[in-house]
């Protein structure tokens, strides 16, 4: 067999002859550099390969040699609290390799440290008979997160040996007797990216991932294990969004992917996350954090892996029975991304010069989200939430990538420049947004939070509509135009726009509302409307009088009075609204 040669470099794509036995998706080293590439093309004895680095100053001639693998995650400890880059390499090893803060070409590096020591412990006994999914045992990962040692999917049978002890990611920890022989099972495993991992089944998402963000719980939840999109023009809070959402859901694992964003941003990350506090444990949230930075001025090829990186790493913790979400910080480079590889490869053009195949690998990546029934005999279940920011060009959602992702996700959480502008955040745009998992969360919000829940969020969304109609009469023929009841309609929808929907950030309390607080809060507003009603229909009411009241100012401060203090704050306030508008009347 003759050795594979390059024949044609052309940026990332490189085209190989002498590929005749390579397969789909395997991993190649080009040139004497031995630089990752990934088979992408065949045509007969050719081969056209997706270069993982920067492929500046090779030519036609070089070699190419096969790994016969295909591109794979390592899974295993040691994930948790590591930064990689699009294919899974740590960005401190590559550091240190390096001895530069750029990455230069041809590093080979190791997912998982092989050399660090983990206490295994053991969960299952010498003769049981397993399946695929089982956990074997257990390894404290972090003071967070248990590390659930899985048998591999598609191995069964019966156990030969089991041992407890302090072992690397390459040591076998378990002998399994296979109908095939014996398989040994090491503290690691591999998983090709590009393959979803099994499961048993896909349940019903009933159950709201709490982001502690008010418009988001309360007006456009998503579920756990549901799919999000959150577009928006340049400067309108992507990615500050996505950072609240990491920093306070109540997911149990995170995995961030910084897919072609620029570099400074992905910098507040890295530099930010480390020395931020987990709101539910008070430990460092890196302790449940696994990063992929993949900035923009790294090589576009990458960006397109990135994602499947994330999300097979995502899986994997899904599998162990955790609660998992991933944000992906932008699917838009991601999409430019297969959008080079496409024209490099000569590929007949989609809508706005995009591949024919956008829609389906779009869906296909949030199709890994879900709530699932575990491989394994105990019944375990967990769930992967995936939302995905949008970064169309000019804040137009008409565009492919838009449009791609709303039809596979059911919440579209739609950011608003003029908003950002305003300083308004989050600068969702309470008209244009929605969610799907409504009907699903009805009963949890019923159950748990509160039986009117529901009926309040209705008539919030119907008083903002309200307001809208109504401000394009103010703008046409003035504020004197309105009746009191109108007026009052615009003054409450003012409350629960400043009130409610804005968050302040930066304030520790602000910045994160359990759903009982939102509920309080919004009930209070709710209530002021509702004894202020009848007021309306006094023909010679002073509508300013009203506008006055130092209740107001009370309810503006509610969303700082802490969570173990709302009961009783609550009901305190509930009673002063009351009490200040039924002085009105008597007066």
């Amino acid at each position: 067999m003759s050795t594979p040669i390059i024949t044609k470099v052309s940026g990332p794509l490189v085209v190989a002859k002498g590929m005749r036995d390579a397969k789909m998706y395997e991993v190649v080293r080009v040139s004497k550099e031995r630089l990752v590439g990934e088979v992408i093309e065949m045509h007969g004895e050719e081969a056209s390969i997706q270069v993982y680095e920067e492929t500046g100053g090779i030519g036609p001639g070089e070699p190419v040699e096969r790994t016969g693998l295909t591109m794979s995650a390592e899974l295993g400890p040691g994930l948790l609290t590591s930064i990689y880059d699009g294919i899974q390499r740590p960005l401190q090893v590559i550091e240190e390799q390096a001895k530069s803060p750029f990455i230069t070409r041809g590093i080979e590096t190791k997912g998982l440290d092989r050399s660090k020591k983990w206490d295994f412990e053991v969960r299952k006994k010498e003769g049981e008979i397993i399946q695929g999914g089982d956990i074997l045992g257990v390894v404290q990962e972090t003071t967070l997160i248990e590390h659930r040692v899985m048998v591999p999917p598609h191995v069964h049978g019966k156990i030969l040996s089991i041992k407890s002890g302090s072992f690397t990611v390459e040591d076998t920890i378990a002998v399994i007797k296979t109908e095939n022989g014996e398989e040994k099972v090491l503290l690691m495993q591999k998983w090709p990216i590009r393959i979803p991992r099994p499961v048993k089944k896909k349940t019903f998402p009933n159950t709201p991932l709490v982001t502690g963000m008010r418009i988001l719980d309360t007006l456009f939840p998503v579920a756990k294990g549901g799919a999000g999109a959150i577009p928006g023009p340049f400067g309108s809070g992507k990615t500050v969004t996505q950072q609240s959402l990491a920093k306070y859901s109540d997911a149990q694992v995170i995995v961030y992917i910084g897919c072609g964003e620029r570099g400074n941003e992905m910098t507040d990350v890295l530099v930010e996350f480390p020395h931020l506090t987990d709101p539910n444990t008070g430990e460092p949230l890196m302790k449940r954090t696994v990063m992929i930075a993949n900035t923009s001025n790294m090589p576009v090829a990458a960006r397109e892996a990135s994602v499947y990186t994330g999300i097979t790493i995502a899986e994997y913790y899904r599998d162990m029975g955790y609660d998992v979400a991933l944000m992906a910080d932008s699917t838009s480079r991601w999409a430019e991304a297969m959008r080079e590889m496409s024209g490099r490869l000569q590929e007949m053009p989609g809508e706005e010069g995009y591949p024919a195949y956008l829609g389906s690998r779009t869906a296909g990546f949030y199709e890994r989200a879900g709530i699932v029934n575990c491989l394994g005999s105990d019944n375990r279940s967990g769930s992967l939430s995936v939302i995905g920011a949008v970064s169309p060009p000019g804040g137009d959602f008409s565009e492919p990538v838009t449009q791609n992702t709303l039809r596979v996700t059911k919440v579209f959480w739609a950011l608003d420049a003029k908003l950002a502008y305003k300083r308004h955040f989050p600068a969702i745009n309470w008209l244009q947004s929605y969610s799907l998992y409504l009907d699903n969360l009805e009963e949890y919000y019923r159950s748990k939070v509160a039986e009117d829940f529901t009926s309040n969020r209705t008539r919030t969304q119907i008083l903002l509509q309200e307001e809208s109609k109504l401000e394009e009469i103010v703008r046409l023929v003035g504020m004197d135009a309105l009746s009191l009841k109108e007026q009052l309609t615009l003054e409450v929808a003012r409350m629960i726009r400043e009130d409610f929907l804005f968050q302040n950030g930066f304030d520790p309390i602000d910045a994160r509302s359990s759903l009982r607080k939102q509920y309080l809060l919004l009930k209070c507003i709710l209530l002021f409307l509702d004894t202020a009603l009848p007021l309306m229909e006094q023909e010679e009411f002073d509508f300013s009088k009203l506008q006055k009241l130092p209740v107001k100012e009370d309810i503006a401060k509610a969303s700082f009075i802490p969570e173990e203090e709302i009961d009783d704050a609550f009901s305190a306030l509930e009673k002063t609204i009351i009490s200040q508008i039924t002085a009105l009347k008597t007066s």
